[in-house]
C-alpha cells in the first residue's frame, strides 16, 4: 500500500467508527441535527477521498447514504429505523473495504456494493419500509426522456454516482473534480434520465444545451453567463475552504516509538548508575584540579539525568492513547448482540479520555469484547426473566475506566443475574477442572470461569458455550502485567475489575530483598511498611496482625516464591480485593525500572527482569500474582 492510500485509510477508519457511534446516538435521539450533520459530513470526506483512491464501491455507496442524510437533515426523508439500519449497513460496508486495504487489498481486488445494500438505502431515502424498490425504467435516448424516473430510483453507477445538485444548490461532484489534479478522477458519462425535480428546476437550461445557437431565446446568454460566474465563484470557495491547512502533527511508525521508549528508559537507567557511581566517588578527598573536575562533573552528570528523564517522560507521552479509541467500537457490537439475543440492553460508557499505553488499548480489544459477550448471553438475563424477578425489563451494562494512583482501572458491570458460587464449583468437578476440595472460597468459585474449557452452557451458541473466552481475558491481562478481579452478587449482577499499569516498559517499583534475592514490587498495590512482631496471632492455623484495627492474613513472600526460608522482620500491606501482609527480609527503596519480559523461562509469580542503578539484576513480581493474595494460577486437576 502506497503512503497516500494508507494515510486515507487510517483517516477514513476514524471516521467510519466515529460514524457508528454517531448513528447509535442518532438512534436514541432521531431529531438531533448536529449529528445528522455531523454523520453526512464523515460519509462525504469518505465519498472524496475514495474518489481520489479511485475506490469506486465506496464512493457508490459513500454517496447513497450522503444523499440519505442530505434528505434525512432537510426534512426530506423522516429518521426512521430503516433508515439507521442502513446507514449501519454501508457503515459496516466501509468499515469492510477499509480493512482489507489495511490488510493488504489492492484496491481493484475489493468487492462492489452489495445490491441489497442499495435497495435498503434507496427504499429509506423514498421514506419506504423492507420492501424492495420498483424497476427503474430504462432510460430513452436524450433529450425525451428528460422526465424520466425519480432521483431516488435512478440505478447507481458502479464507477462513480451521478453528479447531480444537491439541496443547496451545489454540485459537490463537480467542485470535486475542479479540485483535483487531471487525470485522477473520470466521472461516469451523465445518464439521459436526469431526476424530474431537476428538470422542473432548470428546463430552458436543459432545452438550450442541446439547441442550435441560433435558436436561443433572447437573453439566454446572458443568464447562462451569469450563472457561469456564480458557479465559478463557489467552486473558488470550495477550493478555498479545500486548501491543505498547516499540520499540527505526523504520522510516526510505532515501531520506531517503541524503539524511542527503550532507549530513553536505558538512558535513564544509565544516568541512573552514573549518579550511584558518583556518589561513592565523593566519599574520596579531592584537591586542586581533580576538585574543580569532580565539581563540574557533578553537574555535568546532573542535567544528565534530568534531560534523560524528560526525554523518557516526553516519549511515553507519544505511546499514550485514550481508551475511548477502544470503547467507541463497543456500542454497536452491544446493540446487534443484544438484538440477536432478544434482549433488551444499554451500554453506558464512562472515562472514556482516560490515558493508557497503546499496547495496552490495543490488546485489550480482545478481551473485553468476550467480557461483554459472556455479559450479554450469560449474565443478562432475557426482559420476561428480569419482569418475573422485579426488575425493569431493560438490562444496562457499564464500561467505565479512571486512573487510579500508577494503575488504570477498567470495570465492566452489568445488572444482571449475578454467579452462583456453588453452581460454578458443580460445574467445574463435573468437567474435571479442578477436584472436590477445589475453590472453597467464593472469590475462587469465580476464578474458575477462566479456566480453559469451563462454561455453564449446556447447548454451544454462536455466542458462548464452548469454553473457549474468559481464558483469553486473563491470558491478555496478565500479559500486560495487569490483573483482573470479579466480585458478583446472585441476582444483582457482575463486576470484573481490570487493574493495568499506564505504562508498560516503565514501572514505579519497591525494592526488596529476601532469601538473598533482589525483588521489585510494583507500586500500584503497595500501601505501606510495618514492621512484624516475632509471634502473630492465629486464625486457622494461619499467621494475622492486625493493621489499623483489621486483622490481615500474613504471607510469607520466599514461601510463596518457592525460595528458602529466611528471617522475614518487615510487612508490606497490599492493597488486594483481599488485603493481606506481604513478609519480606528488608526493603531497599523504590525505582522506576525499565522491564524486560522473561520470554525463555517462564517463573509462576515473576513478570520480567530489570537493572536496578548499581547494575544488579532484580527479579519484578507479578501485579496478577500479587492481587490473587501470592497464589498461582489454579491448576487443573490431574
Amino acid at each position: 500500500m502506497d503512503d497516500m492510500l494508507k494515510d486515507f485509510v487510517v483517516e477514513a477508519m476514524d471516521l467510519a467508527v466515529n460514524v457508528e457511534e454517531h448513528l447509535l446516538a442518532l438512534e436514541r435521539d432521531p431529531n438531533n441535527k448536529e449529528t445528522l450533520n455531523a454523520v453526512f459530513r464523515s460519509f462525504h470526506t469518505i465519498k472524496g477521498g475514495a474518489g481520489f483512491m479511485n475506490l469506486p464501491a465506496l464512493v457508490a455507496a459513500c454517496h447513497l447514504t450522503e444523499n440519505l442524510f442530505d434528505a434525512l437533515r432537510t426534512g426530506a426523508a423522516p429518521v426512521t429505523p430503516i433508515a439507521i439500519e442502513a446507514a449501519l449497513q454501508a457503515s459496516g460496508f466501509v468499515a469492510d473495504q477499509l480493512t482489507d486495504l489495511s490488510n493488504g487489498a489492492r484496491p481493484e481486488q475489493l468487492a462492489s456494493m452489495p445490491d441489497s445494500l442499495e435497495r435498503i438505502l434507496v427504499n429509506a431515502i423514498e421514506g419506504k419500509g423492507d420492501a424492495p424498490p420498483k424497476a427503474a425504467p430504462v432510460a430513452a435516448p436524450a433529450p425525451a426522456a428528460v422526465a424520466a424516473a425519480p432521483a431516488a430510483a435512478a440505478p447507481v453507477a458502479a464507477a462513480a454516482p451521478t453528479s447531480t445538485p444537491g439541496s443547496d444548490g451545489l454540485d459537490w461532484e463537480a467542485m470535486f473534480i475542479s479540485v483535483t489534479p487531471a487525470g485522477t478522477y473520470t466521472p461516469a458519462d451523465k445518464p439521459a434520465a436526469v431526476p424530474a425535480a431537476a428538470a422542473a428546476a432548470a428546463p430552458v437550461v436543459a432545452a438550450a444545451a442541446h439547441a442550435p445557437a441560433a435558436a436561443k431565446p433572447a437573453g439566454a446568454d446572458a443568464g447562462a453567463d451569469a450563472g457561469a460566474d456564480r458557479r465559478e465563484e463557489k467552486v473558488q470557495e470550495f477550493r478555498a475552504a479545500s486548501a491543505p491547512a498547516k499540520e499540527d502533527s505526523i504520522r510516526v511508525d510505532a515501531v520506531k516509538l517503541d524503539a524511542l521508549l527503550e532507549v530513553a528508559g536505558e538512558s535513564v537507567q544509565a544516568a541512573n548508575q552514573a549518579a550511584v557511581l558518583l556518589e561513592r566517588l565523593l566519599q574520596f578527598k579531592f584537591e586542586g584540579p581533580a576538585a574543580t573536575l569532580m565539581a563540574t562533573l557533578t553537574e555535568t552528570l546532573e542535567r544528565a539525568s534530568r534531560y534523560s528523564a524528560e526525554l523518557q517522560r516526553a516519549t511515553l507521552a507519544t505511546r499514550m492513547q485514550p481508551v475511548g479509541r477502544l470503547f467507541q467500537k463497543f456500542p454497536r457490537l452491544v446493540r446487534e448482540l443484544a438484538k440477536d439475543l432478544g434482549k433488551d440492553v444499554e451500554l453506558t460508557i464512562e472515562g472514556a479520555e482516560t490515558e493508557v499505553d497503546r499496547v495496552v488499548v490495543d490488546s485489550l480489544y480482545d478481551p473485553l469484547v468476550h467480557m461483554l459477550r459472556n455479559a450479554l448471553d450469560h449474565g443478562v438475563e432475557s426482559p420476561e426473566d428480569r419482569l418475573a424477578a422485579g426488575k425493569p425489563s431493560k438490562a444496562f451494562i457499564s464500561l467505565k475506566a479512571w486512573q487510579e494512583a500508577n494503575s488504570v482501572m477498567i470495570v465492566l458491570q452489568d445488572d444482571g443475574k449475578g454467579m452462583d458460587p456453588n453452581a460454578l464449583r458443580r460445574k467445574a468437578v463435573q468437567k474435571g477442572l479442578i477436584n472436590e476440595n477445589g475453590a472453597q472460597s467464593d472469590e475462587e468459585a469465580y476464578q474458575l470461569v477462566f479456566l480453559p474449557g469451563f462454561s455453564t452452557k449446556e447447548v454451544a451458541s454462536s455466542v458462548s458455550g464452548r469454553g473457549v473466552g474468559m481464558d483469553v481475558v486473563k491470558t491478555a491481562v496478565e500479559k500486560n502485567r495487569g490483573a483482573i478481579h470479579i466480585d458478583s452478587s446472585l441476582g444483582h449482577g457482575t463486576k470484573f475489575a481490570i487493574r493495568l499499569p499506564i505504562e508498560l516498559s516503565i514501572v514505579p517499583t519497591m525494592l526488596v530483598s529476601t532469601s538473598g534475592a533482589a525483588l521489585a514490587l510494583p507500586m500500584a498495590v503497595v500501601q505501606r511498611v510495618v514492621e512484624l512482631p516475632d509471634n502473630f496471632m492465629n486464625v486457622g492455623g494461619a499467621p494475622v496482625l492486625k493493621d489499623q484495627g483489621r486483622p490481615l492474613p500474613v504471607r510469607s513472600l520466599a514461601s510463596s516464591l518457592g525460595y528458602e526460608a529466611c528471617s522475614e522482620k518487615v510487612g508490606i500491606v497490599i492493597a488486594a480485593p483481599q488485603p493481606y501482609i506481604l513478609a519480606v527480609e528488608a526493603v531497599d527503596g523504590t525505582a522506576d525500572l525499565v522491564i524486560k519480559p522473561m520470554t525463555a523461562i517462564s517463573v509462576d509469580g515473576i513478570t520480567g527482569t530489570a537493572r536496578s542503578a548499581e547494575g544488579e539484576l532484580v527479579l519484578v513480581v507479578g501485579l496478577s500474582f500479587l492481587m490473587d493474595g501470592c497464589r498461582g494460577t489454579l491448576k487443573v486437576a490431574a
